[in-house]
C-alpha cells in the first residue's frame, strides 16, 4: 500500500493544503485524497510534490507491506 507524508511535510514547510495545490498545479481536493491515502498521484504529480518541499520522492512516499 502507497503511504505518505505529505501531511507532516505540509505542516513541517507552513503550507495549506490550497497552498501546496496552487504550488504544484492540483487542486486542494487532489491533496487531500492524498494525504488521506485515497488517491495515488500520478508520478508527475509525485515528483512535483516532492519538488515543493525539495526532497525526493522517496522520502514523500513510501509502500508499506501488508501483514
Amino acid at each position: 500500500m502507497l503511504k505518505n507524508r505529505v501531511r507532516e511535510m505540509r505542516a513541517r514547510h507552513k503550507l495549506s493544503q490550497q497552498d501546496l495545490a496552487k504550488k504544484i498545479g492540483a487542486t486542494r481536493q487532489t491533496i487531500g485524497l492524498i494525504e488521506k491515502g485515497d488517491y495515488a498521484p500520478s508520478v508527475t504529480l509525485a515528483l512535483k510534490i516532492a519538488d515543493a518541499f525539495s526532497v525526493t520522492v522517496e522520502e514523500v512516499f513510501y509502500l508499506e507491506e501488508k501483514g
